[in-house]
Formats: structure tokens, sequence, C-alpha cells
């Protein structure tokens, strides 16, 4: 049974822009998959659809067998948005419990403070999240979604300003969790980490699944995903 089911999905803005038409994909058990498209290609909204911060107004969702909106599917899924928005107020520590009360997870301090560590904030776990600069506040995404280990995980740019050493762990991380059965999502413009990093690719254009196939495909068919991507793109600027 795939993690995730999407059919038909349909969203317009104040019923006249379509930002998403008919798109249809399923993620496996155990891939990690790369959404790729331009900027307003509808990547954004497509997760927010996903994760019912946005009605859905046509088509159906499944998060691990359970219809998109219920309590079930909700604790099967994790999204890090684009921006580092945390609730500044807590520290380090106190995000990561109030996400594990959250999904009925039992947090464990030792493994997070380890994984502070790793990832360059050692001494930092129990400061508040007001005091982490950019790069910090990504890096706590990151080692709370590897905490709570959901069946799927979103990742929606949250990539983006962290270090190269951090950006190492976070790969060799996310294949660990390929190897435990879940599932990834990275939604990224960076074109050598998913051909390092993903099994298949979804490229999005115009609210259209413009491809959906294995990233090895993709790329012996033309050369590289960059290539897929600025190919496409250049196409339709040509089209009259």
């Amino acid at each position: 049974m795939p993690v995730l089911e999407a059919k038909g999905i349909t969203y317009s803005y104040d019923g006249f822009v379509t930002v998403l038409e008919d798109v249809c994909f399923d993620i496996n058990a155990g891939e990690i998959v790369g959404l790729l498209g331009p900027n307003g290609s509808g990547k954004s909204t497509l997760i927010k659809t996903v994760f019912d911060l946005l009605e859905l107004q046509g088509g159906s969702v499944r998060l691990d067998g359970h219809e998109h909106s219920s309590p079930a599917a909700k604790s099967a899924a994790m999204y890090l948005a684009s921006n580092d928005y945390l609730p500044q107020f807590l520290t380090g520590r106190e995000y990561v419990d109030m996400l594990a009360r959250l999904y009925d997870v039992e947090a464990d301090p030792e493994a997070a403070a380890r994984l502070f560590e790793m990832f360059s904030m050692g001494g930092r776990y129990h400061d508040l999240i007001e005091d982490y600069s950019h790069g910090m506040r990504k890096k706590t995404q990151l080692v709370s979604a590897l905490l709570m280990r959901r069946p799927l995980t979103i990742i929606d740019e949250t990539l983006n300003g962290i270090d190269i050493e951090a950006l190492h762990l976070t790969e060799r991380e996310l294949t660990r969790l390929r190897d435990e059965g879940r599932s990834v999502v990275l939604c990224t413009h960076d074109f050598a980490l998913l051909e390092r990093l993903a099994d298949r690719v979804l490229f999005l254009d115009h609210g259209l699944l413009v491809a959906d196939a294995d990233t090895a495909v993709l790329v012996e068919e033309h050369g590289s995903l960059a290539d897929l991507v600025f190919g496409h793109l250049d196409a339709e600027h040509r089209r009259p």
C-alpha cells in the first residue's frame, strides 16, 4: 500500500486561476522522491493540499491508508516548511518534546542531544529558539523530523541555508529513513542532490505533472535533471 496516494488533485484560487489540474501520483513506502518545478508551478499548493492546510477542491488524498484530513493521517506524516518559523519562546528541547507529544512518540532527550551535537549545535539544545540563527532553525527542523521518524516526511526547501557538513549528514540520515521503509519527498531546486539521493522524480509545471519516473531513467534520457527542467522550460518559451 502506498504511503501517499494522490488522485486527481485539482485546485484553483478564486475559482479562476487553476494552480493544480488532475495531479495523480503515489509515494511508495521506503523511497525518496524529488519534487521539481519552477516557481509558481504549484509545488507548495500541492504540499499544503496533501497536509490539509488548503481545502481539497477536487480529487482525493490518502496518507498511510487514511483520508488525509483524519487524525491518523496527520500523525503519519511530517511537513518541514520552506520557512524557518518556529516557536521562539521554546528551547530546542521543549520544541522536540512538544512534537513528540503531538505525534505520540516517546521523546529521547539523549538521542536529540546527540543529533544536535552531530549538526554542530552542541550546547544549544537548552537555549531559546529565538537565539538560533537561520541555519540553526533549519537544522532544528531536520533534527525533529529525524527524531519523529514518520512514515512520510515532506521537506520543502528546508535544506537551503544549512552548511555543507549538515547537508552531508542529512543525506546519510534520510537514506537511513528509506532503509527503514519510511518515505521522504524532497521539494528542491538542488538537481545534484536529487540525482544523488532520489529514487524517483516528480516534475510539476503550470499545475500539471509533466514527468513521474525513476531518477536514473530521467538522467539517462536527458543527460541530467537540470537538462530535463531547462529543456522543458525552453520548449515552453518557444511555443507561440
